[in-house]
């Protein structure tokens, strides 16, 4: 005999498909049952089904949804964190919804939620702390070339869909960005290259080992390299410099080609800015950079960047760019870091002093030609419910990178000067800025023809500066 209801029972899937995320009294009307009795056949249908019926939310904020199946298979995937130490912990439960969305509580894991979020519901897609897990940039177009075809994904990252994105973290996802891991399978991953670690690049085979590197990297053909306006880079574990403070061997290493065109040497000239425009930010008021080491050998320059989500050997912290952190606010955008910040601050995730360091650095950037601080180029650290500014990083002056056919651009250094509100950030970011000028103009690994150029810029920027210091209203 069946049992009494089976019939509303057997509806609850098609139920939920046309009504993702109701309520039991919404269920029990459309099924033309009473409230009761939709509670108990909710309980009973419960992990029994083909298409699984999740329960999600607390008292009155619970609502039901169909699971959503991965690659065949109904997922529920254990999310993992790394600490300093290299130990892993488990960090919530990420659960698919049909026919989109994700659950798993955020809040819980320390990062900053909005209101309407704070139960650990996204129906839209993926929670914003697995945004900056996906392979992207050079690097992720690299992966791509190399794994797409074995993952059976499509060979172009931003094609990709958010269920591409989880089936390639859980499957490879043992060293993206931050201290997050998906999925068993890629802790085991791991778990072994932490018990079985590869040897650490000697010092005196760094130079060589990174020539090797560049090499492969080159022969892969990813599109979008510096021609297209982004360096070619890889990642690599070198032992520590002797007498070099450094707190890991895990590096990124942005790398110039090897021959001697004027565009060459310009990628080489801007890798050797950004080592020096480091060094002068981290001068800047409550504002740290991430350590930088210049190599030249067989004809390329490198750019050793020591990564700040990395604790020795095996620990990490958490990190997520500005970009995907604001887009977790909601459909509010911003133009400019300082814009991005502010919206941060009056949400509560970012005190005053930082908004100040963040609106420091972009002055700093716009004083030294960096017309390429888009919000993926500020990260920050999550944790207790609000974030803190992560190192500088990516700050050169990119208005003189060549063009996509390979031209060098001749635009003119024409900075900014301040508004009456801004003149002593300003001022702070100049001095910083005269410092990297100054510092270009007299390196002797930058072409003569580009010293030249930065000698330029220290002494426009020095008489913008001595203006600004006096008693002018500035407009």
């Amino acid at each position: 005999m069946r049992p009494k209801n089976s019939s509303a029972r057997d509806q609850l899937p098609a139920l939920l498909r046309r009504k993702p995320g109701a309520k039991a009294a919404e269920l029990a009307e459309l099924a033309g049952v009473s409230g009761p009795t939709m509670l108990r056949m909710l309980a009973e249908v419960a992990g029994e089904s083909a298409e699984e019926v999740m329960r999600w939310g607390r008292a009155g904020r619970t609502r039901y949804f169909l699971r959503r199946s991965l690659r065949g298979q109904w997922a529920q995937m254990p999310l993992y964190r790394i600490d300093a130490a290299g130990q892993a912990h488990t960090a919530g439960l990420v659960q698919l919804l049909a026919p989109v969305g994700t659950c798993l509580d955020v809040a819980a894991m320390g990062w900053p939620v909005d209101e309407e979020v704070a139960d650990g519901l996204w129906p839209f897609g993926l929670p914003y702390p697995l945004q900056d897990m996906r392979p992207q940039g050079y690097l992720g177009r690299q992966f791509a070339l190399r794994h797409a075809a074995t993952l059976g994904v499509a060979p172009s990252p931003q094609s990709w869909g958010d269920d591409d994105v989880l089936h390639i973290v859980c499957a490879t996802g043992t060293d993206t960005s931050g201290n997050l891991i998906l999925g068993d399978m890629a802790l085991q991953a791991w778990l072994y290259a932490k018990a079985q670690p590869e040897p650490l690049i000697a010092d005196a085979d760094v130079a060589e080992a990174y020539a090797d590197l560049a090499v492969q990297a080159s022969a892969r053909g990813v599109p979008g390299s510096s021609a297209g306006g982004e360096f070619p880079k890889f990642t690599a574990r070198r032992a520590v410099p002797p007498g070099v403070a450094s707190d890991t061997p895990h590096v990124i290493v942005k790398f110039s080609g090897a021959d001697a065109s004027s565009t060459v040497q310009r990628w080489a000239d801007l890798l050797v800015c950004e080592h020096l425009a480091l060094q002068a930010a981290a001068d800047l008021p409550g504002t740290r950079s991430a350590r930088s080491r210049l190599l030249q050998h067989a004809g390329r320059t490198f750019l050793e960047v020591e990564r700040f989500d990395r604790h020795g050997p095996h620990g990490r912290s958490a990190l997520c760019s500005l970009s995907t952190l604001e887009a977790a606010i909601g459909p509010r955008g911003s133009n400019t870091w300082p814009e991005a910040a502010a919206l941060l601050n009056s949400q509560g995730w970012l005190d005053a002093d930082s908004l100040a360091v963040v609106q420091r650095l972009w002055w700093f950037g716009k004083l030294i030609a960096n017309t390429d601080m888009h919000h993926g180029n500020l990260s920050l650290l999550p944790g207790n419910g609000v974030v803190q500014l992560a190192p500088t990083y990516d700050m050169l002056p990119m208005q003189y990178a060549p063009l996509a056919g390979g031209e060098l651009p001749t635009s003119m250094y024409a900075p900014a000067l301040p508004a009456p509100q801004d003149r002593a950030i300003w001022l702070d970011a100049s001095v910083a800025a005269l410092q990297f000028w100054r510092s270009a103009a007299a390196d002797m690994r930058i072409s003569e023809g580009f010293r030249t150029i930065c000698a330029e810029n220290q002494g426009r920027l020095e008489a913008l500066h001595n203006l600004a210091r006096g008693d002018l209203l500035l407009f």
